[in-house]
């Protein structure tokens, strides 16, 4: 109850005229403009760079004019607006709705285990993720028109399965799952997921190939029908995260109190590990392994934002789509016109990112 009374008084500050919590409130805008200007920054350079340059201003002067049906004039050529609308535009958005499905669910994992280093890769889920949507590929089951209706289904088992088998395995024989024991459960899952995989690839050689390009992670063959089919699963999962952002900044400081304030830390902690792993399970479907998206972000937007979960999700959705729109540029840009698996540029910038966390969590007990 001690709790309950420091809750409701710190309430009342944060609600206090030009109190601390006005401030807070002003920052927390400060920084969703910023994430929000991130996003659109991203998206304009996804789409005026590449093997064939275009101008920012005409790119935008274009997206204007087949907003407005017209009424605005497009200063790009009919081969311009092409490469614009039906290449660029489509792998861009996915980039942007894949990138923030990551770095959200990354941060709700973070906050759901109380463990800094959980994120949708190292957890296991998206090996998991990629077995379930592998197995589709290689088998093949009924027409190449239902297949990809089941990869996102399979992928979903696969990931729910994984996370599932890394929580048990990291809490067997002890009373706390540390981050340790939870890195090490989340290897050992991804372990036998990558072997049954291995299994399913040497049965069938002839799609090794297809399998591989997949798994290193890429968003090259993107169109409409990829961001229509990724969309429903990323609005569900930002809805209901988002929606329990409180919760878990309450949940943060132990079970027993968040149930005295009245919740129920089990039902929430399943609620959010469904939607992360629906989220998760969906952008592994559409663009493959991509890894450290979910541990770069949450971690940067802590470091520079705060540690409330209020703010963590919202800006780990914004600037997780920004950084892989940002990432696939550099993918198709580096090596022009040779593209480099998107899943290799975000682990050139994650493992070194994960070396500094792992570093700073090194006092924890395992």
């Amino acid at each position: 109850m001690g709790s309950a009374r420091r809750a409701a008084g710190a309430g009342r500050r944060q609600r206090r005229p030009g109190g601390t919590g006005e401030v807070t409130s002003r920052l927390r805008l400060r920084w969703v403009a910023v994430g929000v200007v991130a996003v659109l920054v991203a998206l304009v350079a996804g789409l005026a760079f590449g093997p064939v340059s275009l101008s920012p201003v005409d790119v935008v002067t274009d997206l204007v004019h087949h907003l407005t049906g017209g009424a605005v004039p497009t200063g790009l050529s009919a081969r311009d607006d092409a490469i614009l609308t039906q290449l660029r535009l489509p792998r861009v958005v996915l980039g942007l709705l894949v990138g923030a499905l990551l770095a959200l669910s990354g941060g709700c994992y973070q906050g759901v285990f109380r463990n800094p280093l959980a994120d949708p890769y190292l957890l296991g889920v998206a090996a998991g993720a990629g077995l379930g949507a592998t197995a589709v590929i290689v088998l093949r089951p009924g027409s190449t028109v239902t297949a990809p209706l089941l990869i996102p289904l399979a992928a979903f088992v696969g990931a729910l399965a994984a996370v599932a088998g890394t929580y048990l395995l990291g809490a067997a024989g002890a009373r706390f799952r540390s981050t340790v024991t939870l890195i090490l459960a989340g290897v050992a899952i991804a372990a036998f997921c990558t072997a049954i995989q291995t299994y399913l690839l040497q049965a069938h050689s002839d799609t090794i190939q297809e399998v591989y390009s997949w798994l290193l992670g890429q968003l090259t063959v993107s169109g409409w029908h990829e961001v229509l089919m990724l969309l429903p699963y990323a609005v569900v999962t930002s809805v209901v995260v988002l929606s329990q952002r409180r919760a878990l900044d309450v949940l943060s400081v132990g079970d027993e109190e968040a149930a005295s304030l009245g919740l129920h830390p089990q039902r929430v902690r399943l609620l959010l590990v469904l939607a992360a792993t629906l989220g998760t399970a969906a952008a592994v479907a559409v663009s493959g392994l991509i890894g450290f998206v979910g541990i770069i972000v949450p971690h940067a937007v802590r470091l520079v934002a705060g540690s409330s979960y209020r703010i963590i999700l919202p800006l780990s959705l914004l600037f997780g789509a920004a950084f892989l729109a940002l990432a696939d540029l550099l993918a198709r840009t580096v090596q022009a016109p040779a593209e480099i698996p998107i899943g290799v540029v975000t682990a050139f910038f994650g493992a070194p990112f994960f070396v500094v966390v792992l570093r700073t969590t090194r006092r924890v007990a395992p």
